[in-house]
């Protein structure tokens, strides 16, 4: 009965919530839509990157190369291909692929820090690529002013455009965890070696994993485009990785909707506090670090193991 109750509680504040992202243009100012915007492109990044690293034990630290090379790809297929937008919106994620499967490759030998020393170090390759190619890549200028289709022009038009792929993109992310594919690779972040001694190719697991969260990274880096209208290398530098990180770090690394609160929070006390006071960077790394150290699971990981510890308090009394 409890655990009914639960589900039932639960499916209704998932549609409700639907309905308030959907009646939110209505209701708050543009200033508010796009800040709800850019926290659901930030989200599906981390939730990407909670992909490898949470559920997939993986040292990813330079995620934030693949979001860069997502938004570069859309940004350069408009502006110097004849192709349709439409198409372009297709392919870019592709790419970002593409580039995870080549850094993947390299990286993939190592382990831990190995890899991740790797990772940040082919990455910051890619930046310094988009950082000084003028002619190409618009150099440190990065590239402005990228026609989009009327249907998704407007704040209103692409925060829509945005919740879509969002929503699509989650639901996807979703299903890949808890297929067969997911349940191994949780299992090979727990016990790698024990994985290798039932005849997993462990490597292989990871490596697509890899490849599958630069596709949606690489959707998020588009939808980057469709919200900002341009790209610029601080896309593909490191800092932003590390605050990626810190958003996964803050909702909960094993949790799927862990991510998606870390963002909001992390989103809203820069904003907000930096409207208040010139001193927000101090401010804010006091909260996080308080956060971090009271609640090391998580905001998200600290409620889901309350409700898990109420749970069975109930089960016990039942």
């Amino acid at each position: 009965m409890f655990k009914g109750m639960i589900h039932k509680n639960t499916a209704l504040v998932l549609i409700a919530l639907v309905i308030l992202l959907l009646i939110l243009p209505k209701i708050i100012s543009y200033y508010y839509v796009y800040f709800v915007a850019s926290v659901l492109v930030m989200a599906l990044l981390a939730m990407s990157l909670n992909l490898v690293v949470g559920f997939g034990g993986l040292f990813q630290f330079h995620h934030g190369v693949f979001y860069g090379v997502g938004a570069y790809a859309i940004a350069l297929l408009i502006t110097k291909t004849p192709l349709p937008v439409w198409i372009c919106f297709i392919f870019a994620p592709f790419v970002a692929a593409l580039a995870g499967l080549i850094i993947g490759l390299i990286c993939i030998r190592l382990s831990k820090l190995y890899f991740a020393m790797i990772q940040i170090s082919l990455g910051s390759l890619l930046w310094a690529l988009a950082f000084r190619w003028y002619g190409f890549t618009g150099g440190d200028d990065g590239i402005h002013g990228i026609p989009m289709p009327s249907i998704i022009s407007g704040v209103n038009n692409s925060y829509y455009f945005i919740l879509i792929v969002f929503v699509l993109s989650i639901t996807a992310l979703y299903l890949i965890l808890k297929s067969p594919f997911g349940s191994t690779l949780q299992a090979a972040r727990d016990n790698e070696q024990r994985c290798e001694a039932i005849g997993i190719f462990v490597k292989r697991h990871q490596l697509i994993a890899i490849v599958i969260a630069s596709f949606f990274a690489g959707i998020a880096g588009v939808l980057f485009v469709v919200l900002e209208r341009s790209v610029f290398p601080d896309l593909l530098f490191w800092t932003l990785s590390l605050e990626i990180l810190i958003m996964c770090l803050l909702g909960g690394w094993f949790t799927f909707v862990g991510p998606i609160i870390g963002t909001a929070l992390m989103l809203s006390l820069r904003t907000f506090i930096g409207i208040q006071t010139e001193y927000w960077t101090l401010i804010l790394a006091i909260i996080l670090a308080l956060l971090i150290f009271f609640l090391p699971e998580g905001v998200w990981g600290y409620f889901q193991e309350k409700f898990k510890h109420r749970k069975a308090a109930v089960t016990e009394r039942g």
